[in-house]
This record gives C-alpha cells, sequence and structure tokens, in this order.
C-alpha cells in the first residue's frame, strides 16, 4: 500500500485523500495508516484544510520521499537488467510443448 500511495504521488504532484482512496481501491483506515507511517518517515506531506464546511487533506510527495522512489526504482531496475543479463536464451529447438507451463500434464 506505501508503494502505491508513492507512486500515485510520484505521478501527480498533489491528490486528495478521497482521489488516492478512490484510485487505489482502499478503505479510509488502511489509507490513514499507512499514509501517517509515509508522513513520519518524511516521504510524504499533508496539507489539512476545509473546502465549504468539509475537511480537506491534500497529500504531496517530498523531496526526500522522490529520492526514495527513485532509488527504489534505479534499483529495481538493476535487478531487472541482471537477470535479464543471466537469464539464459531460449534454444530455437525447443517445442511449444516443452515451453508450454503446464508440460508433462494429462490433457485428458
Amino acid at each position: 500500500m506505501r508503494l502505491a500511495i508513492v507512486s500515485a504521488l510520484a505521478a501527480d504532484p498533489s491528490l486528495s485523500f478521497n482521489e488516492l482512496k478512490a484510485l487505489l481501491g482502499t478503505t479510509d483506515g488502511n489509507l490513514s495508516v499507512h499514509a501517517r507511517k509515509l508522513e513520519e518517515a518524511g516521504y510524504v506531506a499533508c496539507s489539512k484544510s476545509f473546502q465549504g464546511r468539509m475537511p480537506k487533506s491534500e497529500y504531496r510527495l517530498t523531496v526526500e520521499g522522490r529520492r526514495a522512489f527513485e532509488r527504489y526504482l534505479a534499483h529495481l531496475e538493476a535487478l531487472v537488467a541482471g537477470v535479464r543479463e543471466h537469464r539464459p536464451q531460449a534454444s530455437a529447438s525447443r517445442t511449444a510443448a516443452e515451453r508450454s507451463p503446464d508440460r508433462g500434464r494429462n490433457r485428458a
């Protein structure tokens, strides 16, 4: 959930609590707990205001949060590149049955 919050805020400069909740398909309680943890870590900032008589919480990614997210993406990209470099090349002589994920199973 925390990665989803940070990812959403990396794509959009500012999102309200309700926008985040709808985007992530989560509950009020789940979002508030994880958003608070991200605030405590200094990754997310929350500004509270009123829109009419309704409270409005607006979230944005902090500079430190963006740096942490970019470090995470760089690490993930390096892992993917490493896997691609060390993946054995598929043999042209392999049959479709050998490549099938359900090979060896009885297809009765």
